[in-house]
């Protein structure tokens, strides 16, 4: 059953019942006070009789009948009896009255009762003090109050009938009203698809469910976008990071093999060989597991290492890939406390993301001068990597972070778009942050900054 079914069906049982029961109620009520007014008539009327009784003079009985007459309204077959009492629990008996011993004997004991069947009422009441005591029993028929319940409980019956189709009418206006933004949400969640990730939920800009529904659907999407992004571009990342070791372990093999070496030359190019491939290794590692996990940064700290040993082996790798580079790495203010130069981290992952940063400098400024500072605090580590080459567009810099995207300068040069990326999702799996100031033909500053914990 669909769920604005089942809260329209919820709400109309809920009308019925609470309107059932404010029915009953009123009834109910009514029909007490109805009782209430008539027995307080009836109780006059024995009052009177008592009264026209206990007088010694016809002429006084006549007053009080003639009161009764003309200042009472008419009962409807109204009577009344006068039973003598003659002892504690004795009292002379009336024929007509065929009514249980419980009503004479609450009478009795209280001092009145009253009893109704079929709509006529009996009140009955103990008048007199010592000897000279006895019971007024006065009855009528409350054909009023009977027509006036009849008419009450068809007013609330066909009322309730058509409260209950208005139930049914409001209960499809509720349920659309809860439905419809759900139903919007999932109208749009339809045209989402792997293709167009990039798209989000309007914002509700509400403080309500719906809102935190559409909020966490977003975030959702956002894990989703980086999940579907890592392993869409995982070929091209390794395409990308992996082949420097290859090329280096091809052209190692190649140039040993044109001709007969020397045992060290062996020794040395297998050493270097597997230098390659261990890094080859270690690299495909990390970047299976950043995959896997998503750039889950519990899962992937797993070192402790120093920063400027990580920016020294990035230097050595650069050197491999540009033999002719100029940069200059600089250790500036480097404390002797050595636990203020650590950091956790991916060890692997990290300088790999260093050496992407300080490889885009030495790329786009043709191997112009590139400075690489060190600088340590008790609550922070900053590197700052600037050179003086092509620069950014301004236009480009909202794009950087994109995959695959390359500005019209940079197409020049060789590249896939994969690199800053890439680093930027390592730095930030590290809990750091990357920033990056350029201007167009004056070259770029990329600050880092990791936070001490």
């Amino acid at each position: 059953m669909q769920i604005r079914k089942k809260i329209t069906i919820t709400y109309i049982a809920l009308s019925c019942f609470s309107t059932s029961l404010l029915c009953l109620v009123i009834f109910s009520l009514f029909k007490q006070n109805n009782e209430y007014y008539f027995i307080k008539r009836l109780q006059d009327r024995a009052k009177i009789a008592s009264s026209a009784h206990s007088q010694k003079t016809v002429e006084k009985k006549n007053y009080f009948q003639e009161f009764k007459k003309g200042g009472l309204e008419e009962l409807i077959e109204e009577k009344d009896y006068i039973l003598k009492v003659k002892g504690k629990n004795t009292f002379e008996y009336n024929t007509d009255l065929n009514l249980p011993p419980e009503f004479y004997n609450t009478i009795m004991k209280k001092g009145s009762s009253w009893f109704e069947e079929d709509y006529r009422y009996y009140y009955g009441q103990l008048f007199g003090e010592g000897e000279h005591k006895h019971i007024v029993i006065v009855t009528a028929k409350d054909r009023r109050g009977n027509t006036s319940a009849i008419y009450i409980l068809q007013i609330l019956l066909f009322g309730g009938v058509g409260f209950f189709i208005l139930a049914y009418f409001f209960g499809q206006f509720f349920a659309q009203r809860v439905i419809n933004p759900i139903a919007r949400i999932t109208k749009e969640v339809q045209r989402i698809s792997a293709s167009n990730l990039h798209n989000r939920l309007a914002d509700t800009n509400g403080k309500d469910e719906i809102s935190d529904l559409t909020e966490t659907f977003n975030d959702m999407l956002d894990r989703l976008e980086t999940s579907f992004e890592i392993q869409a571009n995982f070929i091209n990342n390794a395409s990308h990071e992996l082949k420097t070791p290859i090329t280096t372990i091809i052209a190692e093999t190649e140039i040993m093999l044109l001709k007969d070496r020397d045992k060290e030359e062996y020794i040395h190019s297998l050493e270097n060989i597997n230098k390659q491939a261990s890094k080859l290794g270690n690299l495909t590692e990390s970047l299976l597991k950043l995959t896997q996990t998503g750039y889950d940064g519990t899962k992937q700290v797993l070192d402790i290492a120093r920063m400027d040993e990580i920016l020294l082996e990035a230097k050595a790798s650069i050197d491999t890939l540009f033999p002719d580079n100029r940069v200059n790495i600089k250790l500036k203010s480097i404390p002797d406390d050595e636990s203020l130069l650590t950091i956790p981290c991916n060890r692997p992952l990290l300088e790999l993301a260093l050496n992407n940063i300080i490889s885009n400098a030495v790329k786009y400024s043709n191997n112009d001068e590139v400075f690489v500072i060190l600088s340590v605090d008790k609550s922070k580590i900053k590197i700052a990597i600037t050179d003086i080459g092509i620069g950014i567009p301004p236009e480009d810099i909202p794009y950087l972070y994109e995959p695959f995207f390359r500005g019209k300068i940079a197409s020049k040069y060789n590249g896939y778009g994969l690199g800053l990326p890439l680093a930027m999702k390592i730095i930030r799996m590290h809990n750091g942050e990357l920033q990056i100031q350029s201007e167009t033909g004056k070259g770029t500053v990329v600050n880092i900054t990791f936070e001490k914990k």
